[in-house]
């Protein structure tokens, strides 16, 4: 069993599943068919059913899957019939998470965890939207002025909080603004409440030959990164 060389391939994404379908548990012999060579990121848990910390971070796990499905690929690995695995990954303690990307472990991280940190491990490694910006790649770009935030929703909102220096260009008269939006002192960078409408807006401005970007996540992802916020 090759676990950290091979020459690539398609890798198989598993059985397809809706929301909360089981995560397959994969033995040594398809290891390296279904994580090593596959075409998807994969989260794999190193897990035994004799421990209470496995069953513990159940529920954190199976609602990180739920969330990435189509994106990352989730499975299970049963220490306790995984010998050669263990020993070759020097897992020490369950539960163990390990991402597998291009052929190679890119993170690890031992213990109990919440689907935020599950979430922080792979995403460095999930393809990312034409013109998407995230939070804190936007905050340089402010302190270096080479871009202007645009707040896209309504002005209400705007006028409760919104993102210092950004401009109002309400999303629903945008279209009709573009010579004032490209006008702007450095690149624009629109954003809502969410990073949803933002992104929709910005691929439909891309289809018609005028990309722009978008803050990925939003005025929320902002937050969350404990940015700073201009309210009146």
């Amino acid at each position: 069993m090759t676990l950290l060389s091979g020459t690539g391939g398609a890798g198989g994404r598993g059985p397809a599943g809706g929301p909360k379908s089981a995560i397959p548990m994969v033995t040594e012999r398809e290891f390296e068919r279904e994580v090593v060579r596959s075409e998807l990121p994969v989260l794999i848990e190193f897990r035994s059913e004799r421990s209470a910390a496995s069953k513990q971070v159940a529920p954190e796990v199976q609602a990180f899957a739920d969330e990435m499905e189509g994106k990352v690929k989730v499975v299970k690995v049963d220490i306790d019939k995984a010998p050669l695995l263990v020993r070759e990954l020097r897992v020490q303690s369950v539960p163990t998470f390990m991402v597998f990307a291009q052929q190679r472990i890119v993170d690890a991280l031992a213990g109990p965890v919440r689907k935020k940190q599950l979430l922080a491990m792979v995403e460095p490694f999930l393809p990312r939207a034409e013109g998407a910006i995230k939070a804190p790649e936007l905050a340089q770009l402010m302190v270096e002025h080479a871009v202007v935030p645009v707040d896209t929703r309504d002005a209400a909102a705007y006028a409760r909080a919104h993102i210092p220096g950004a401009v109002h260009m309400d999303l629903e008269g945008l279209e009709g603004r573009l010579a004032e939006l490209h006008m702007l002192p450095a690149r624009p960078v629109l954003y809502c409440r969410s990073g949803d409408k933002a992104k929709e807006m910005a691929e439909r401005l891309a289809a018609q030959g005028l990309p722009v970007a978008f803050l990925e996540g939003g005025l929320l992802a902002w937050e969350s990164e404990a940015l700073p916020i201009e309210r009146p």
